[in-house]
């Protein structure tokens, strides 16, 4: 059932039994049908509590244009033989926008960042002849946007966007515990429903868990992250972010 299915049976319940009950007391004078009435307004909240709660879009249909949108960057990275590990920049630093940055070069250092990055397709990051890279949408840079409430910097904070995200509206995965030591934020993914494999597009970009969890963390941290392990085993996924700057 759709959100506005849920919506209008609940309040045909709601409005029926209500205007049903009445009559069913004091005219019927009848015990079992003024609680099946009663019952009909309680399962009617019931729907309309549901159709509040239900995602706009499917988790179904959000995993179709998930792996659509990989299938088109698995593409591009390939055809430019891009080897690096994809950098997960905040939005503060892409004028209002999340993407991952994939430098050219294999010489990348994040102190070359001079103020915020343009919305363009190749971009410059740096002042040297060779600081450049390509800017992409990848399965998490858009994550952040569904949340209320920008994540903050601690790990709980970030622990609570993840699984919201994940758990939650995606339905992509099961509970996240995240930990941090040093600069390294190690978050531990059980029942991913898409975990890491080795190839070309996962060994740059990640799992689209992994995306999604670097792109929240390098939100609610305000710095940029990248990947810098990922492993599958026991039907858990353990991925180590290192935060960069």
């Amino acid at each position: 059932m759709t959100q506005n299915s849920y919506r209008l049976l609940g309040f045909g319940l709601v409005i029926g039994g209500a205007l049903f009950a009445p009559v069913a007391y004091f005219i019927l004078a009848s015990g079992p049908i003024t609680a099946v009435a009663i019952s009909a307004i309680m399962i009617g909240f019931t729907s309309i509590a549901i159709s509040v709660s239900r995602p706009q879009i499917s988790p179904e249909a959000s995993q179709l244009i998930l792996e659509t949108g990989m299938e088109n960057i698995a593409a591009l990275i390939e055809e430019l033989g891009l080897e690096n590990r994809a950098i997960y920049m905040p939005s503060s630093l892409r004028s209002g926008h999340a993407q991952a940055l994939i430098p050219l070069g294999k010489d990348f250092e994040i102190t070359r960042i001079k103020g915020k990055i343009p919305k363009r397709l190749i971009v410059r990051y740096g002042d040297g002849p060779g600081d450049m890279a390509i800017a992409v949408i990848a399965p998490g840079s858009t994550s952040f946007g569904i949340l209320d409430v920008k994540p903050g910097q601690t790990t709980e904070e970030i622990e609570t966007a993840i699984n919201y995200v994940l758990t939650g509206l995606l339905d992509l995965a099961g509970a996240a515990v995240v930990r941090m030591e040093g600069n390294v934020l190690d978050v531990e993914v059980s029942g991913p429903k898409l975990h890491y494999e080795n190839i070309w597009y996962y060994r740059c970009m990640g799992s689209p868990v992994a995306s999604i969890v670097a792109s929240l963390s390098a939100e609610g941290l305000s710095k940029p992250v990248r990947i810098k392990e990922e492993s599958y085993k026991n039907k858990k996924s353990r991925i180590l972010l290192e935060v960069l700057g």
